[in-house]
């Protein structure tokens, strides 16, 4: 492994003291989080869907890989298996119910969403990224392997309990998942719930707005239609045989579990399911025309049952969000099938949706350029979302999402993929046509999740256009994770309380701007995608992942074959020792480094050809290092730098 060493001593840089002191304030605030709202067994006090349950504390783990207290990792793990083991079906470990509408529901059988709580992949995706993470965190511990290789039998067709997937016409047979098979039968209720957003049950109609739709068949569902008998059957059977009974791209995240099993394994079944369920769907959207079809029928038919409307699924082009949630699905496949094979071809797949939306947009008369983000029956909907009320009178907190400035996260996510010519261009298109938003700050609602604009501050950093970007993300970082901290000081409910109001602060960790500075990369999708990054950090001394106690990290340029990278050791008295790994999962390979070293002219270059090298930190040195990049060039795998061969777990399953 080449090795070098910083020779200058210099005073830290604002961003590297800001890192430093979030990573500290965010330990702290993790562990007062566990304390109030953990019981000692890890679970939290919350009743929620088990989703929810994991995000709580989602991102712990890649906290701790990038470079936190070991006992963050503890908490996680802590957490996922109390939500795992309170939620299984077969016992009810909480009957004390609370003051608020959510109760809690059972909903693991074999460690996995039941049938009874079957989810689709926008949720079931939300709920695995925090298991995602203990592959990037510690990818030696048994149970996760093993739970790695089950999880994707689910969907490989390898568990016989488990029938999701149908080999001959490469679907998904529902869009709703589980350990015991697809959901393909529904009540009146559910229906609804899918189709009206809940309207005429009584009461606030569902959050969530109208999820999916029965057209041509059924062209405007009247609300009460469950009232007759007659009818009330019609609709389910047909929501039975059009929505529940078909396949979707918001789907194609299952792809990410099965790679998480490839990570773990190196197994090429795995990387074969994912090809062939990705190719699928790029296949069906060649077939209509260009436009990816959120639905196919049991047999694999765009628009089957629809009379070939290729509109209308669940969470597809016309319900609620429009392209939100099925973006998702494509962005995570071709995120995946990149990384298994170094073919960016697959990423051709997520640029044509985009673009077809961008080609479809218009001016709005202020100049700012809009696209639309739902497809019905008259084609693209400009119209303007409804607003609070509709005209039956109920209140609808669930709304549809009205044309927009084109959103950062899957044009940003695709050019980091591809870091291709077509993809800059793309994004300045988009850039150039903006005027009411500002995309050098970002802003003061960052969250976690796909909240927030950050990605555009990121790309204008990196474009030369915004070189104040990383202490602004990082402060901004500080301050919501400040407000998060003391809010918790604050709060003196006690655990009957706090169940009573089923309410708990905002995430106390914050991982989006950390992700973004020190790895040189987007936050993962968040639904469910894997791990991004440009580069990644692993302690030589404690042979552990992360950045070394006192070290900062910035990845300050990107492109195509370079990546430049500023390390600082902030400690006046320890020498701190690193390796850095390219790529998240060693998929890329280093070719030289350049630097600067005391008593050389000019920089030192040094040949590299591997995926790793190594940086000594003398104390208050810091270093700049240029180094060559080959991208996706390697075979991808959880194994850390010292595993040599294969990952070294106790117990393989």
């Amino acid at each position: 492994m080449t090795k070098i060493e910083a020779t200058e001593v210099a005073a830290p840089p604002a961003w590297a003291l800001m890192e430093r002191n979030l990573i500290a304030l965010m330990e702290e605030s993790g562990r007062l989080f566990a304390r109030q709202y953990f019981e000692r067994g890890g679970g939290t006090l919350l009743a929620e869907d088990v989703d929810d349950l994991y995000e709580q504390v989602y991102n712990f783990g890649l906290f701790y890989a990038i470079g936190a207290a070991d006992d963050l990792l503890d908490l996680h793990f802590r957490n996922w298996n109390a939500a795992t083991r309170i939620s299984d079906d077969r016992i009810n470990h909480r009957t004390r119910y609370n003051d608020h509408k959510k109760v809690f529901r059972p909903s693991i059988y074999n460690e996995f969403w039941n049938l009874e709580q079957a989810m689709e992949w926008h949720h079931l995706g939300e709920g695995n990224m925090a298991f995602y993470d203990f592959g990037v965190a510690d990818p030696t511990v048994s149970e996760n392997m093993r739970r790695a290789r089950s999880f994707a039998a689910m969907f490989i067709g390898e568990d016989p309990q488990a029938p999701n997937w149908d080999p001959e016409y490469r679907i998904l047979r529902s869009p709703f998942h589980s350990s015991q098979g697809p959901k393909l039968h529904a009540d009146a209720e559910y229906a609804n719930t899918m189709l009206l957003a809940g309207r005429g049950l009584g009461g606030q109609a569902n959050y969530y707005g109208v999820r999916a739709s029965l057209y041509p068949i059924v062209k405007s569902l009247e609300t009460r239609w469950f009232k007759n008998p007659a009818r009330r059957k019609q609709i389910v059977d047909l929501f039975d045989r059009l929505v529940l009974q078909c396949d979707t791209p918001n789907s194609l995240a299952a792809t990410a579990l099965v790679t998480n099993a490839y990570l773990y394994t190196g197994d090429n079944k795995y990387k074969q399911w994912v090809l062939d369920y990705t190719e699928a769907w790029m296949e069906r959207t060649e077939k209509n025309g260009g436009i990816c079809p959120d639905n196919v029928d049991a047999k694999g038919v765009i628009g089957g049952g629809r009379e070939g409307v290729w509109w209308g699924g669940q969470y597809g082009w016309n319900h609620y969000q429009g392209y939100n949630i099925m973006y998702h699905g494509i962005n995570i496949a071709v995120e995946c099938a990149q990384l298994l094979t170094g073919d960016s071809g697959y990423l051709d797949f997520l640029r044509s949706q985009i673009k077809l939306q961008v080609d479809n947009g218009r001016k709005r008369e202020d100049g700012q350029f809009l696209v639309p983000v739902r497809y019905g029956p008259d084609g693209w909907d400009w119209n303007p979302a409804p607003g609070l009320h509709v005209s039956d009178g109920i209140e609808m907190r669930g709304y549809w999402l009205e044309p927009t400035p084109l959103r950062g996260q899957d044009i940003m996510h695709l050019y980091h993929a591809s870091m291709a010519r077509e993809d800059y261009e793309l994004i300045t298109l988009v850039r150039d046509g903006d005027v009411e938003r500002d995309w050098n700050d970002v802003g003061t609602a960052l969250g976690e999740k796909n909240w927030g604009n950050t990605e555009f501050a990121r790309f204008q950093y990196y474009d030369g256009k915004n070189p104040g970007w990383p202490e602004q993300i990082l402060r901004a970082e500080y301050q919501q994770a400040l407000e998060t901290y003391e809010t918790m000081c604050a709060d003196e409910r006690s655990p009957l309380e706090i169940i009573a109001t089923n309410r708990l602060p905002s995430q106390p960790v914050l991982t989006k701007g950390l992700t973004q500075v020190t790895l040189g990369a987007p936050q993962s999708v968040y639904n469910g995608g894997l791990l991004r990054a440009t580069v990644r950090y692993f302690d030589a001394d404690r042979l552990r992942p992360g950045l070394p106690l006192d070290v900062a990290a910035l990845v300050d340029e990107l492109g195509p074959d370079v990546v430049g990278i500023q390390l600082v050791n902030t400690s006046r008295h320890e020498t701190r020792r690193l390796i850095v790994q390219a790529g998240a999962f060693g998929e890329h390979r280093f070719t030289q480094l350049k630097y600067r070293a005391a008593g050389k002219d000019g920089e030192v270059v040094a040949t590299v050809e591997g995926k790793y090298f190594s940086v000594d930190l003398p104390p208050s040195t810091a270093i700049r290092v240029g180094a060559g990049l080959e991208r996706f060039c390697n075979t991808p795998s959880y194994a850390f730098p010292w595993h040599g061969d294969g990952i070294p777990v106790p117990f393989p399953s």
